[in-house]
């Protein structure tokens, strides 16, 4: 399940390819030397030398005829010549993302401003691209495809047959939340063709969620959505012919409906894909090439865990779309933990694989290949897997060379600009606010050095975070932070709350902005007298090896509950101004289901707990990611029960207040009323708090947050008293 982060609520309460989602990424400008931006004047190039910034296109050229204002500009898309410019506006959200609105095509020389779809409902438009000449654009509205002519305005429909269930050139509500999938279409290089995904959802069965707040009468909302133990919808990759919109099917072998592709892309230069084929327990992998015009598909390259393979959104910046080709598509570079750790490697088109970053460490994600100075840039960090640093080395392999400062302690994170020269460089760390600058590379050079200067200011911070290692009575090392309480007093003994994740879906532990701060809490946790702490138990995407990470494999619930529980409980001992009576955790959608873990199996240790937007009962939540984790329920259908707190609600001793949103599409609420219903049975007493028709964020309606922080405080506050005594 899909975690919230502190940073991503912080956030929110306060040149990349065409085939990512809109709003990802920074738009670079054609010689690399500048970033393209929407604002008010127009689109504009900063020129990363910190040279005047310049309005490449005013505002008023995207105004459109009989209009006063210009187009709000939710994102925009140059051609690959920057004569025309596509203009996405008038978003709306599908699920998490704003991936449906309209589109505008402005040709730069003309002026001429033109509305895609014209005909199609209003907002209906996804994932517009233009075609590799920029005479055409392809689109996705209402789950059919089409392709429109840019002189002409002709429509054409390559598929008809879509519904919501059947879905062209999207995907389903699992692919989307589990794999990053969203963009389900891909122009060939010669234009005359459109390879697409198939979803058909049709023997899905819908999971029914219940407006009652939108009107008198209340309503269904259907999602398509397999559980843990369902076969997923069944997937499979077309090639539609732009002339004659005839589709030739690729010969992917195996039952549909018992393997996902999650990647496509097609070759440079060739008229062939290259798809990526994982079977339903995601532990074996297939690369394949498959020929456009008769569909033949052929194995390159394939892999299997015994545990689980991750695919490219866990280390591309959680992006699916693209395939990082060299040496004009002879080869591609690909991530394995093959040997023991996550590691970049070559493979060419024959299916040799070659090692490209040796050593006992993990990649952490690619920044850029840059194949004219023949080398990779790649955030890493093997001394500490609480921070995050940029390396490079040389296109054909080598020991890693770190780029980063070794004075810049944290969190470090490079858009590389398309040749390599220059780079937006983000950094933050437990003590400083995010910063950004721009620097040349590969010396690392800043003209105005906003990084240092934030670091030598956050320096003389005395209210700083704590970084630790504890050993478990198991032997097991787990990374932590400690925010102690202002004018603390180790001879007092003061309250302990933890904040929880545990699951593979993120780290709590990182280095970098809101590490020590709760954003759920009103007023100031170290003021008021609190000590505040978060491990990383195994399982978590810490740059700490496969073995680390997967060894939670068929044991989520089990096994990382335990890591945490333990790792509380060394601290308690090594800390004795820690007051074990007033013991607290917390967390929220995978940090939920593991409050509620800790809360039941360890009531001993944890007396008072918060959990939102929890996983009860993993048969409940959806097969993409249960399965990937624990395997299938008609194998090993006890693991799932092991794992889910509704197995141990019964031990419930102490103070629990549970928080669901009634629209949560996806941990469903559901989940709630089942925990709540196991409760009742033993008489447990507890506080609950439903918020009507709210998402797994929580967020919507007027008041909504106040009211949450407002809650949380006072139970925290209430039952497990701040202050030191």
């Amino acid at each position: 399940m899909k975690k919230i982060t502190l940073l991503m609520v912080w956030v929110a309460c306060s040149c990349l390819t065409l085939q990512a989602q809109p709003g990802k990424g920074i738009r670079w400008s054609r010689d690399g030397q500048s970033v393209l931006k929407a604002v008010p004047e127009g689109i504009t190039a900063y020129p990363l030398s910190g040279k005047q910034a310049e309005v490449k296109i005013p505002a008023a050229r995207y105004t459109p005829d009989g209009a006063t204002r210009p187009l709000k500009i939710k994102d925009f898309y140059f051609s690959a010549d920057e004569k025309k410019v596509l203009l996405y506006t008038n978003t709306r959200k599908v699920w998490r993302y704003e991936t449906r609105g309209d589109y505008w095509v402005l040709d730069v020389a003309s002026g001429k401003l033109k509305q895609l779809g014209k005909g199609k409902p209003e907002a209906s438009l996804m994932f517009a691209k233009l075609s590799p000449d920029g005479r055409k654009a392809a689109y996705v509205s209402e789950h059919n495809i089409y392709v429109e002519d840019l002189e002409t305005g002709a429509i054409k429909a390559l598929t008809t047959d879509g519904t919501r269930r059947f879905i062209n050139g999207t995907f389903d509500w699992a692919y989307e939340e589990e794999f990053g999938c969203r963009d389900g279409f891909r122009w060939s290089p010669d234009g005359n063709s459109i390879a697409y995904w198939q979803i058909d959802a049709t023997k899905i069965r819908d999971f029914l969620m219940i407006n009652n707040t939108d009107s008198i009468y209340s309503f269904n909302v259907p999602v398509e959505y397999p559980v843990a133990g369902e076969r997923p919808s069944a997937c499979r990759v077309g090639v539609a012919d732009i002339q004659s919109a005839k589709t030739t099917w690729l010969q992917v072998p195996g039952d549909q409906q018992q393997h996902y592709i999650p990647r496509m892309e097609w070759i440079p230069g060739k008229n062939e894909l290259i798809i990526q084929q994982l079977n339903r327990k995601q532990n074996h992998s297939k690369v394949m090439i498959c020929d456009a015009a008769n569909g033949k598909a052929r194995t390159l390259y394939e892999e299997s865990d015994s545990a689980w393979i991750d695919v490219k959104s866990r280390w591309d910046d959680d992006n699916i779309a693209g395939w990082d080709f060299i040496r004009n598509g002879k080869s591609f570079i690909w991530v394995s933990e093959q040997d023991g750790w996550r590691h970049l490697y070559n493979i060419t088109l024959d299916g040799k694989a070659t090692l490209l970053t040796p050593g006992n460490y993990d990649v952490i994600s690619i920044a850029k290949i840059d194949e004219a100075n023949n080398v990779i840039y790649f955030l890493a960090s093997p001394q500490n897997p609480t921070q995050q640093y940029l390396y490079r080395v040389p296109l054909s392999g080598g020991k890693a060379e770190r780029i980063t400062p070794a004075d810049e302690a944290g969190t470090h994170d490079y858009k590389i600009s398309p040749y390599g020269a220059w780079a937006v460089h983000e950094f933050s760390n437990a003590a400083t606010y995010p910063v950004s600058e721009n620097l040349q590379l590969p010396a690392h050079v800043s003209s105005t050095g906003e990084v240092k200067a934030a670091l030598k200011k956050s320096a003389a911070n005395k209210d700083r975070v704590e970084y630790f290692e504890v050993t478990t009575e198991d032997g097991i090392s787990l990374n932590g932070w400690m925010r102690k309480p202002a004018n603390f007093d180790p001879a007092k003994k003061y309250p302990i709350v933890f904040y929880v994740y545990g699951e593979p879906g993120s780290a709590t532990t990182l280095d970098m902005v809101m590490a020590g701060r709760n954003f759920l809490y009103k007023g100031d946790m170290a003021q008021d007298g609190y000590v505040y702490v978060s491990m990383d138990n195994r399982g978590t995407p810490l740059p700490r090896g496969r073995n680390w990470r997967k060894s939670v494999y068929r044991k989520v619930g089990v096994l990382n509950a335990r890591d945490q529980a333990m790792g509380a409980k060394a601290l308690m001992k090594k800390y004795s101004f820690i007051d074990p009576a007033r013991t607290a955790v917390w967390g929220w959608s995978g940090g939920g289901s593991m409050t509620l873990n800790l809360m039941f199996q360890y009531p001993e240790i944890y007396k008072t707990g918060i959990a939102i937007a929890a996983v009860g009962n993993q048969l409940t939540y959806d097969n993409i990611y249960q399965e990937r984790y624990m395997g299938l329920p008609e194998e090993n259908r006890e693991d799932f029960v092991k794992g889910s707190p509704i197995t141990y609600a019964g031990n419930l001793q102490g103070n629990l207040l549970y928080i669901h949103g009634t629209g949560d599409d996806n941990v469903h609420y559901q989940n709630a009323e089942m925990l709540l219903n196991e409760l009742i049975k033993y008489n447990k007493q507890f506080q609950f708090m439903a918020y009507p028709n709210r998402t797994h964020g929580i967020s919507e309606g007027e008041g909504t947050y106040e009211h949450l922080s407002t809650l949380y405080t006072n139970y925290l506050q209430t039952h497990c008293a701040p202050g030191g005594r």
